[in-house]
């Protein structure tokens, strides 16, 4: 009876580790990494989803405003079984598109004004984080095993 339940809420159940390169380069426009399975039990994996996304943050205290932007996303729809014990590597490339405010555009256009606008966002307190995360989805179990980490865009 411990083992079903067990099973069913994911316990010993499939684990999922996102292997990633710290710096990201953005004129690539894809980003290049693995999702490492382990499980204590055989068990089969159904679909993964794996998203970038960027965390914009600005202000200060408390006139602190935060959105997040979905910059990529694949959806992987395929059987993969994950042996009883066994580390599972799987690749992907995820491309994005990152989105650019006009201060940003101005930046990136003239050097003398680019220092300007590099000031004017510190002053303001304008931030951008990029995470990856990603979701399995398993057969049987309705707790789905996921992970994050951050990467830098650069």
């Amino acid at each position: 009876m411990l083992k079903k339940v067990k099973k069913w809420l994911g316990i010993e159940g499939v684990k999922l580790e996102l292997i990633l390169p710290e710096d990201v380069d953005m004129s690539s426009g894809k980003l290049t990494g693995k999702i490492q399975f382990y499980s204590m039990h055989e068990q089969t994996v159904s679909r993964l989803k794996i998203r970038l996304i960027e965390r914009y943050t600005r202000g200060r205290k408390n006139e602190k405003v935060t959105d997040e932007f979905e910059l990529g996303e694949i959806d992987i729809s395929k059987q993969i079984q994950i042996p009883a014990g066994e580390i599972i590597e799987v690749e992907f490339k995820l491309p994005f598109k990152l989105v650019k405010s006009e201060m940003d555009s101005l930046e990136d256009k003239n050097f003398v004004l680019g220092k300007l606008v590099k000031t004017a966002k510190w002053i303001s307190g304008i931030q951008s984080e990029y995470r990856v995360e990603a979701e399995a989805d398993v057969l049987g179990t309705p707790l789905n095993p996921f992970d994050k980490k951050y990467v830098h865009i650069v």
